[in-house]
């Protein structure tokens, strides 16, 4: 029980020097750091009820606090099944905002641009933390595509839902390789990293 009380006041003392460093991080590079905030917040009053398990993501954040949308999503690639372009295209992988396809904590989905700007962070229950990039013919309305790296794993991991997402952040119609980098190397989500590998690897 003093491990837990120990790790649970190590773990408090961690998430509010990185409360600190992001105010200092989003006045230098314009990332809104309140939400990882609010999220760390919500992490630890959540871990003071959970005994020694780390709760998921989705169980992390009390999402009713954002606004909800109902939408139909499906799965695409960078591939010539989804876009047009094979491997040697010199815009294979690059999304309408200009930053590269990617699966990770945050990955790039393309919406209507009308609905969800380039730059909007959504939450995606069954795949995570999407982040409007790109924009696709078909993906008009109420309706996403979420990257995957293979035809295989869009089948496996996804196939096309209807569900309601959350959106944590409206975009500005603007992203950048640095914005994507920072989302994704933030330290506090990094707690959730091995949950993301290992939903991966099913």
């Amino acid at each position: 029980m003093n491990h837990f009380k120990n790790w649970t006041k190590r773990f408090a003392m961690a998430c509010l020097f990185m409360m600190a460093l992001f105010a200092t991080f989003q006045s230098i590079s314009g990332v809104n750091a309140q939400l990882l905030i609010s999220q760390i917040t919500a992490l630890v009053s959540s871990t003071k009820t959970v005994s020694g398990t780390q709760p998921s993501l989705e169980d992390s954040i009390d999402w009713s606090k954002y606004p909800k949308h109902t939408v139909t999503a499906t799965g695409y690639t960078a591939g010539i099944e989804s876009t047009g372009k094979t491997k040697g295209h010199p815009e294979y992988g690059i999304t309408y905002s200009g930053v590269k396809v990617k699966r990770d904590l945050f990955s790039t989905v393309a919406a209507d641009l009308t609905v969800f700007p380039i730059g909007t962070i959504l939450f995606i229950p069954g795949y995570g933390y999407g982040v409007v990039a790109d924009k696709g013919g078909a993906i008009k309305g109420d309706r996403l595509d979420l990257y995957y790296e293979t035809v295989a794993d869009v089948y496996k991991k996804w196939g096309k839902k209807q569900l309601a997402v959350y959106v944590v952040e409206k975009g500005n119609g603007k992203l950048s390789e640095e914005t994507l980098k920072a989302l994704n190397e933030d330290k506090a989500m990094q707690v959730f990293r091995q949950q993301y590998i290992s939903s991966e690897k099913r």
